[in-house]
């Protein structure tokens, strides 16, 4: 799944039909293997979502990474600084950092986002 979503953009759509079709068949073999684990079940219940980078190639990663690295810079914050002790704090940061998060990925100012944020 990792290589096919490496070069998912260089595929014609039906070529993707086919290898979501192939995929979805191997998912369904590893789905109805008896087992007692509950990943089984966790992927059971997201297999909707599992392969939604195929039906948008190039936009949709097929990770959670980019996720994961905008909230490392929380995870450090609360690390270093042992957590908020008023819940006001908190919620401002994570205001704050959403904020500059969603000005990036628009192309906009951070900075300017905020004073018209703050400003408003």
């Amino acid at each position: 799944m990792f290589a096919l979503a490496e070069s998912v953009t260089d595929f014609a759509p039906s070529t993707l039909a086919a290898k979501r079709r192939s995929l979805n068949r191997q998912l369904g073999a590893i789905l109805a293997t008896p087992s007692r684990c509950d990943l089984q079940a966790k992927i059971g219940r997201a297999r909707s979502q599992l392969l939604v980078f195929l039906d948008h190639p190039g936009t949709v990663e097929p990770t959670n990474n980019g996720s994961e690295r905008l909230l490392r810079p929380a995870v450090i914050q609360r690390k270093m600084t042992n957590g908020y002790r008023a819940m006001w704090a908190a919620e401002g940061e994570a205001a704050i950092r959403t904020v500059v998060d969603t000005a990036r990925l628009t192309g906009a100012s951070p900075f300017g986002t905020i004073l018209k944020t703050v400003g408003a």
